[in-house]
């Protein structure tokens, strides 16, 4: 319960600052509440004065004011609600902010970790749960209360006896609300896990139904989205099983209730104890103090499902990223000499990725990674703009640990350009312009010219406005590709990453956008990974990896005379090559 109640208190900070507004609605509130419970009080010169006492100038009093309560009663509803509704979409769209904002600075083993559509769910499945809680309960608990208060005051004032005998279920009412409650909580936990679940399926089917479709496997995945469809399904009924059992049970504590009013008023005015309009009036009352009752039963459950948001929303929230800015980083002046790898070792959940590392890059330089897959060469590169961070050793840039400085001035100058080109379902202007977002349309031209990609761009049906589509699945892999490194060129960063960034292209789209790599290197401290070993033939050194370490370093031609892993490599590649043999020059330089 304290905890529960730390939750609650943590989401009503969210709605501090609309004070003002919350104030307005509070007195909104009060007043609706008092006019229900004046219209309650009515009931009895209503009767008495009208139709008992016959009194006609009570007939041109009562009428008129009834209406007038009533208009009263209803502007003030709308205030109230209005300003809730904004205080509640208000506070849900700040704290759906929070969280997106929050989930972009997570590294990447945090995404290794979760599956998209879990985190698409929690922000917006679970956020919308939540809002039910900070908005509606807020509106339900103040006004219902009030309500509540006014209208036992009405019936105390009127017949004491009787009130205390409404009110003698309301103890076991309680049990039944904090009973139920509690299973509902434990539902609502329940059905976000199968909301993610069933969001993720669909994330990766729509996305991957080309692999779907290929596999011939559209049945399958229709039979697994009907069970755990199914299964939220079931979990939806229990819940609403939960929250529909209160209402038929406050219904019949209150008829038990109901009928020994009934019983005992009705005695009292017959005996002439009381009159009719008192009985009436007590009856009104009581009438209208079971819906804000029974409303206030419902606010229990619907906090208890808020609070199981809430529970997973601050869980993530309070996760810190593992790799973020030291206090008071500087930034890191641009590259001046040297990269430096220095002993460097990394696991990925206690499971050794590279081992003791050491390799000097100097500025200008082209250094390629090549080995076995599993060699570690793409985890090597991720560590250098601090996509993972180190488990030993350092990596340094004219020696200031990169961990020391700020990692929107490391990231600023590296370049990425990968084998997996990710474009925006936007324009051509937007994702070539995505790392300068103030470049003019002269800098985004000289990009697109100098990446071999200005000719098929104008030939669009828009140019540079034509949206690419999701992950740019309307242009070929070559023209995405070459996309990719104009959106580099145009950032022009010193050091530039190329990961496999040839290697699922054809012969032709290979050489275009081999001739746009050309350009993009030159002048750049460039790390490559190929398993094209004709691509990087004429680095200035090509570095070995195998089994997480380094295991040879040299030329391309100091590592075929080392008859290593490295001319095993070349030999499996061009033992069949007949305009690549091992003696033949190198026919294409890479820079």
């Amino acid at each position: 319960m304290k905890e529960d109640f730390k939750l609650y208190l943590r989401m009503m900070t969210y709605v501090r600052r609309f004070w003002l507004r919350f104030l307005v609605a509070i007195l909104a509130m009060l007043g609706v509440s008092g006019l229900t419970a004046l219209l309650a009080y009515l009931v009895k010169p209503v009767l008495d004065d009208v139709f008992l006492a016959k009194k006609i100038s009570m007939l041109y009093i009562l009428p008129p004011l009834v209406v007038l309560v009533y208009a009263a009663k209803g502007g003030l509803s709308f205030l109230h609600n209005y300003q809730m509704s904004y205080i509640g979409f208000s506070t849900t769209n700040r704290l759906r902010n929070e969280l997106y904002r929050h989930l972009q600075r997570q590294p990447h083993a945090f995404f290794d970790q979760q599956a998209t559509g879990a985190l698409m769910s929690r922000m917006n499945y679970d956020v919308n749960q939540l809002q039910s809680t900070v908005a509606n309960v807020v509106t339900s608990f103040f006004r219902d209360s009030f309500t509540v208060i006014g209208l036992l005051g009405v019936i105390f004032y009127r017949e004491w006896r009787l009130a205390l005998l409404a009110t003698a279920v309301l103890p076991l009412t309680a049990f039944i609300i904090v009973r139920i409650g509690r299973r509902i909580r434990r539902l609502s936990t329940a059905t976000l896990l199968s909301s993610a679940e069933l969001n993720t399926l669909q994330q990766e089917t729509l996305t991957g139904h080309r692999i779907v479709k290929a596999f011939v496997r559209e049945d399958f995945e229709y039979e697994r989205f009907v069970r755990v469809n199914h299964k939220f399904l079931r979990l939806r009924l229990k819940q609403a099983i939960a929250r529909g059992v209160s209402g038929p049970l406050m219904d019949l504590l209150g008829s038990v209730a109901m009928a020994a009013i009934i019983f005992y008023g009705g005695y009292n005015v017959i005996q002439g104890t009381s009159t009719p309009g008192t009985f009436f009036s007590f009856l009104a009352a009581l009438l209208m103090l079971y819906s804000p009752l029974k409303n206030l039963s419902g606010v229990h459950n619907t906090i208890q499902e808020g609070l199981a948001a809430a529970h997973r929303i601050f869980g993530m929230l309070d996760m810190e990223p593992v790799i973020q800015d030291r206090p008071g980083a500087p930034e890191l002046p641009k590259l001046q000499q040297e990269i430096l790898f220095d002993n460097v070792s990394f696991a990925y959940e206690d499971r050794p990725v590279l081992e003791d590392i050491n390799l000097r890059i100097s500025k200008g330089e082209m250094v390629a990674l090549v080995g076995p897959s599993g060699a570690g060469k793409t985890t090597l590169l991720n560590l250098l703009p601090r996509f993972y961070d180190v488990t030993r050793g350092a990596i340094l840039i004219d020696g200031v640990d990169i961990r020391d400085v700020t990692l929107a001035s490391l990231r600023a100058q590296i370049g990425v350009v990968t084998q997996q080109t990710i474009l925006f379902n936007n324009t051509v202007r937007f994702n070539v312009a995505y790392g300068k977002p103030e470049a003019g349309e002269e800098e985004i031209i000289a990009a697109l010219k100098a990446a071999n990609a200005y000719d098929y761009v104008m030939a669009l049906p828009q140019g540079l406005e034509t949206v690419v589509g999701e992950k740019g699945v309307r242009l070929s892999g070559g023209e995405q590709q070459r996309l990719a490194i104009a959106r580099a060129i145009l950032k022009d960063p010193p050091i530039l990453i190329l990961d496999e960034a040839t290697s699922s292209l054809d012969s032709e789209a290979e050489r275009m956008v081999q001739q746009a790599l050309d350009r993009l290197i030159r002048g750049r401290t460039t790390l490559v990974i190929a398993h094209r070993l004709s691509t990087v033939r004429n680095a200035d050194r090509i570095v070995v990896m195998d089994q997480a370490r380094i295991v040879e370093v040299g030329s391309h031609g100091e590592l075929l005379k080392k008859g290593g892993i490295y001319r095993r490599l070349y030999e499996m590649q061009f033992a069949q090559e007949k305009e690549a043999p091992l003696t033949e020059p190198v026919v294409q330089a890479v820079r």
